[in-house]
């Protein structure tokens, strides 16, 4: 697969705020059935598989459409839906609902498998056309067994007169979740292996999800999910709770088949395609494009670090901390929609993703991966937790860490942020002008300084400035690259030797 990771297809990309149709296209709607025989199951159970598939060699499944199905064309295929009023628990008055998302046309991943479990009892489901909406040019398809990619849950996230989608897990490991009002973005995943290295990425995938029936008033759910690949197996267990901020507590523990020396923990992908300082490479009526638009990191040390996101023309790898941070995350700081002036992507409502590790993930690095791409359907910036030992074979590793959907991290009160990173060419066009406008700290700059520092090249004209419009700061510099190929810059706004502003970070390029 290339590195250029294609964007997950999502049954529904942008409808966290969707309602519900007042009534189904499908008369017939029916719940899922759920297989005959019920059998024990816990997170112990769980353990024990995900322990035992890793003792024996990878044995992946294989998709393939029943028949009658596997008569269709891909348009007809691609017409089936699943009827939301067949959703599971819809009839039972429960604060969540559980919807299945039909396997893809000429899927080659796994097939998956979802569970249900109520007092200790798992129930597969099989999904029938009964449940789907249907186009008419599809005949009648009798009673197989859809094989399935996935779920959403939905819940009355901003409203108690709609039912919202706010979680899918759908593609390999990928899962994507929303808070109120906002809408989908950047995904997380599972795990990550071998992220950009000349051998290939593998993509480990959930093959087999079981979700908790929620009590009649839960404020969050339980899903716990076994992970496989070629080089390890896994158990995982999330317990969501959709809200302002979804919030999701994730444990997990891997059983690697072999020695995984490049292994990303707490993974998260999004777009980053252009903003101010690249516009210039991209012809394009939108002032910015991107799910995302920086690398947010509160070290251990309690130093705020902001790394601004980039489209090089180069792959790029970068290492931040050697320490578990206190939290990392991909943020969305742009929220105006004058930002993007995208009616129909709406980038300003794409949320941000935040990693607080809750177990000692022991030494390490955040590693970010930028990939050059041309396509804003390309999802080209990775960001992980890599441990600087890897994964032993026969070695059970456990993981523990929150996991916030929501639209900005927090900053401590006073700490100025880089709300904006704007970059050209100087008058003379000798040197590379840059402006950050910081909000938080004020707009008076008695007393403040701006600390600015760089790899290579020569900086000059460090100026800081009251920002009355957006009542901040700006701070601008310019710096002549020389005969540099690749420049890290650093910047912070000081009183004294104490921070009021969070460390901007950038890597600079050379064209």
């Amino acid at each position: 697969m290339p590195l250029a990771l294609k964007k997950l297809v999502l049954a529904t990309l942008l409808t966290a705020a969707s309602s519900v149709p007042a009534r189904s296209a499908n008369p017939r709607a029916e719940e899922p059935t759920k297989a005959a025989g019920g059998y024990d199951f816990s997170f112990d159970t769980l353990l024990e598989e995900a322990k035992g598939l890793a003792g024996k060699p990878y044995a992946p499944q294989r998709s393939t459409l029943p028949a009658g199905i596997d008569k269709l064309s891909p348009e007809q295929y691609r017409s089936i839906h699943f009827d939301r009023e067949a959703a599971i628990w819809r009839r039972e008055g429960l604060p969540f609902r559980l919807e299945l998302l039909r396997a893809y046309f000429n899927q080659k991943a796994p097939p998956v498998t979802v569970s249900t479990v109520e007092g200790g009892t798992a129930r597969d489901l099989i999904a029938t056309p009964a449940m789907f909406q249907i186009a008419p040019s599809v005949t009648q398809l009798g009673t197989v067994s859809l094989p399935l990619s996935g779920f959403r849950l939905v819940t009355q996230l901003n409203s108690k007169k709609t039912w919202d989608e706010f979680l899918v897990f759908q593609g390999a490991s990928y899962f994507r979740g929303v808070a109120k009002g906002l809408l989908y973005g950047l995904s997380a995943r599972g795990l990550a292996i071998n992220t950009a290295e000349p051998v290939g990425e593998e993509f480990p995938a959930f093959t087999h999800f079981w979700i908790e029936r929620p009590a009649p008033r839960a404020t969050a759910i339980v899903i716990d999910a076994l992970l496989e690949s070629e080089s390890i197996t896994g158990a995982y267990r999330f317990t969501v709770q959709p809200g302002l901020v979804t919030v999701m507590d994730v444990t997990c523990t891997l059983f690697p088949r072999t020695d995984l020396h490049v292994v990303g923990m707490a993974p998260l992908t999004s777009m980053f395609l252009f903003d101010e300082t690249n516009r210039g490479r991209l012809d394009d009526y939108r002032p910015e494009v991107h799910d995302s638009d920086g690398l947010q990191i509160t070290s251990s040390t309690g130093e705020h670090v902001f790394r601004q996101l980039a489209n090089p023309t180069k792959l790029q790898v970068s290492t931040f901390t050697t320490r578990p941070p206190e939290g990392f995350g991909l943020v969305q700081r742009s929220r105006d929609q004058s930002d993007f002036q995208d009616f129909d992507d709406q980038y300003e409502r794409r949320p941000s993703a935040w990693v607080e590790p809750k177990s000692d993930w022991g030494p390490g690095a955040v590693e970010l991966v930028e990939i050059p791409s041309g396509r804003e359907s390309n999802d080209n910036i990775v960001v992980f937790w890599r441990p600087s030992q890897g994964l032993a074979a026969g070695h059970p590793a456990e993981y523990a860490y929150r996991l916030s959907w929501l639209a900005e991290p927090a900053l401590p009160k006073g700490l100025g942020q880089v709300m904006a990173t704007r970059s050209g060419a100087s008058l003379d066009g000798k040197r590379r002008v840059f402006l950050l406008d910081i909000v938080g700290a004020g707009e008076k700059t008695d007393g403040l300084s701006v600390d600015a520092s760089a790899s290579a090249g020569k900086i000059s004209n460090v100026a800081l400035t009251s920002n009355t419009g957006m009542h901040g700061l700006r701070a601008s510099f310019e710096i002549d690259p020389s005969n540099a190929d690749l420049i890290e810059m650093r910047l912070r706004v000081m009183r004294g030797d104490q921070p009021v502003s969070e460390t901007w970070l950038y890597r600079w390029t050379a064209p």
